[in-house]
């Protein structure tokens, strides 16, 4: 199974309408513009049909799943066999939520998120975004490539779940929004070591990598972007492995990107080749991730802390130099 996949990402451009079919009709279009480049998922706006519209027509326009909305989107992930994430506001269950809802290749639906944090529209906290309900899980969905998660808008103002998406294996997060989002998102792609991708209704939806760098932004009159990405990536730390991205290079010459970044002593490995696997160079080149890096020293604290002395630990890099070549 490949872990390469094109990813793409569209934004409203703030063409926003008064109804539902206007809303639907001008996205779908985004979307064709989308999926046409030969993508293998194609993420979509917040509520994008219901955004701008009348209160009283978008509370009448919430959709069951399938629907009129989720439909017409499966009609053109089963014709580009890509993945959409499609968020709408639905109801089941006896309640309405603000939902992005995941169609798979053949057009069926994968899976639905449902935003765990939705907005206060009343100043007393008694309403949340006119009446959708908070939920509760946090799902991820395991794709052909690799294994994804989602946030909404205002989840970005609450850190905890997207650490959780991490220790799920989420190797990428979409984040649907209403706005731009802004730093934060840098933040979080960096902080994980995940891929963040936004797709906004207003201008700037972005490619973000996993060393925070934003590979590729929409704008007003560009409205769709794509970025070709590897799901098996690693990002590591120099310790140890200052001379790890030369010894890649010149062991498998035009197959894997590095991406240095030496002001964050990180480094990002990720194969161009889909018959290269990360665990393939780190097996013969003897370097490990920075969450593992991390991780043995969280060992080496934990028992200093209990009064104990640090066991000696077998690292791949061995005895190699820490801050050299």
């Amino acid at each position: 199974m490949s872990t390469k996949a094109r990813i793409a990402t569209v934004c409203q451009g703030g063409q926003l309408f008064n109804s539902v079919e206007q809303n639907r009709e001008y996205v779908l279009r985004l979307l064709d513009l989308a999926a046409a480049q030969g993508t293998d998922l194609v993420c979509l706006p917040e509520t994008f049909t219901t955004a701008s519209v009348p209160a009283q027509a978008a509370s009448e326009a919430i959709e069951s799943v399938p629907g009129p909305t989720t439909d017409a989107v499966a009609e053109r992930a089963r014709q580009h066999r890509c993945y959409v994430i499609c968020p709408i506001q639905t109801r089941r269950n006896g309640y309405s939520w603000n939902s992005a809802v995941v169609i798979d290749r053949s057009g069926g639906i994968l899976g639905i998120y449902d935003k765990i944090h939705p907005v206060t529209t009343s100043s007393s906290y008694t309403a949340f975004e006119d009446g959708l309900q908070p939920a509760s899980g946090l799902p991820t969905f395991d794709l052909d490539f690799g294994r994804i998660g989602i946030q909404i808008c205002f989840d970005i103002g609450f850190p905890e779940c997207w650490e959780q998406l991490a220790r799920q294996g989420a190797r990428i997060v979409f984040w649907p929004s209403a706005y731009n989002g802004g730093f934060p998102l840098q933040a979080y792609a960096y902080l994980h070591h995940y891929y963040v991708v936004s797709s906004v209704r207003s201008d700037k939806s972005k490619i973000i990598d996993p060393c925070g760098v934003i590979l590729a932004e929409t704008d007003q009159l560009a409205n769709v972007i794509y970025r070709d990405i590897n799901l098996d990536y690693l990002v590591c730390h120099y310790d140890f492995n200052q001379g790890i991205p030369d010894r890649i290079l010149a062991t498998y010459p035009g197959r894997v990107e590095i991406r240095s970044h030496r002001d964050d002593a990180h480094f990002l490995v990720e194969p161009t080749d889909p018959t290269l696997a990360t665990a393939q160079l780190r097996r013969e080149l003897g370097f490990e991730p920075t969450w593992q890096y991390h991780g043995r020293h969280r060992e080496a604290y934990a028992r200093i802390l209990e009064g104990k002395p640090p066991l000696p630990q077998q690292a791949a890099h061995g005895d190699r130099a820490e801050w050299s070549k």
